[in-house]
């Protein structure tokens, strides 16, 4: 037997006698580290821009922390903003899982929001809780149908899900337009266009004890049923297999159209529910608002979180904190609104690139014994 053909039987060997519990756990410390060092490079790339404009970086970070997570206050409007950046996230990593880059979340978010409202409206005189859950699931509806559509125009004529997905962005940003400036609209929202406004009864609460609505408790527990879903269920292992390797699934048997259909709709509904929780318990109606930008900020946090349904809680949280200091950092630092995406934009190219690195690294390589 040869030198090398020895080194991988020992190696081989030690995996199987215990050494793979190791190796998954330096596999788990590059999933950890590779993207945190990511982020502290893109801190760093932006604090030179800062110089560059003749701002203090460190004044910049402090006004962050104070805004985003100094106070009780900033913590609440921190974890306010976090709650549909968690289902916008969820709409980037489950179709991830089957090999899918889906960055539509965005379109799914509107359109849930305009399904929530017309079943707000529609729908008067229901009880409380039959009304919440009426718009929510025509939320789910419409957001699961839209991005269920480019799951299937992925397996069913080869379109590219990216592009398929930022078209149709557009296109619902364009048909919520429609709607609550035309069909939809209350003829009493004057200066903004939006329907009528949700009954009492349909609208969101806060939790106990915090000015935070119940909207953050559903993404996370979101998040829980998506990871169980994924890693713990043989639909999420049948997914994760196609994600692998689409042609060997197939010769498996394994229902890939379905599979890439389903979460996909899945996926979809999730950022729907999210258009149904700013109208609920933000906006009370539908209207241009809608449009914030959640579903571009969760394709970010998906991918600093690297797809996991768990990691993505704590990197919605850190997003969310910076994006709610946005305003305290304008005024401040007299800095243009544009600053932070700025910022983002830097974090999300830096993890692009970081992405190469994955596997590159000897310290998380499972260790073999030479002969």
């Amino acid at each position: 037997m040869s030198v090398s053909a020895r080194q991988r039987t020992i190696a081989t060997g030690t995996l199987q006698a215990g050494g793979l519990r190791g190796f998954l756990s330096n596999r788990k410390a590059e999933a950890v580290l590779v993207p945190t060092g990511a982020l502290l490079a893109a801190f760093v790339l932006f604090s030179v821009f800062l110089l560059f404009l003749g701002k203090s970086p460190v004044e910049f970070f402090q006004l962050v922390w104070r805004a985003g997570f100094g106070t009780q206050f900033s913590w609440e409007n921190t974890l306010s903003r976090t709650a549909p950046l968690l289902l916008a996230a969820l709409c980037v990593a489950i179709p991830s899982r089957l090999g899918l880059i889906v960055i539509g979340g965005e379109g799914a978010i509107v359109l849930g929001g305009v399904a929530a409202g017309a079943f707000a409206i529609f729908a008067t005189g229901l009880p409380g809780a039959l009304g919440m859950v009426g718009m929510a699931l025509a939320a789910m509806a419409m957001g699961g149908i839209w991005i269920g559509l480019i799951g299937y125009l992925r397996h069913a004529r080869g379109v590219n899900e990216t592009i398929s997905s930022l078209l149709l962005a557009y296109i619902a940003i364009a048909l919520m337009n429609h709607f609550i400036e035309g069909p939809l609209r209350d003829p009493a929202s004057l200066n903004k266009p939006s329907t009528a406004p949700v009954d009492e009864a349909y609208r969101i609460g806060n939790l106990p004890s915090l000015d935070v609505h119940w909207g953050l408790a559903v993404g996370i527990l979101a998040c829980i049923v998506s990871y169980i879903l994924i890693e713990k269920t043989t639909f999420g292992f049948a997914a994760r297999i196609v994600g692998g390797n689409t042609r060997a699934a197939r010769i498996q048997g394994l229902p890939v159209g379905r599979l890439m259909v389903g979460f996909c709709a899945l996926a979809g509904a999730f950022a729907g529910l999210a258009g149904m929780i700013e109208v609920a318990a933000v906006h009370g109606s539908a209207n241009a608002s809608l449009a914030a930008g959640y579903g571009y900020t969760g394709i970010l946090i998906a991918f600093l979180a690297r797809h996991n349904m768990l990691a993505i809680i704590p990197v919605a949280i850190l997003l969310a904190g910076i994006e709610a200091s946005s305003g305290l950092v304008q005024r401040r630092m007299d800095l243009p609104d544009a600053t932070m995406l700025v910022l983002q934009g830097l974090v999300f190219i830096i993890i692009l690139m970081s992405e190469t690195l994955i596997g590159r690294f000897a310290i998380f390589q499972p260790k073999t014994e030479a002969v």
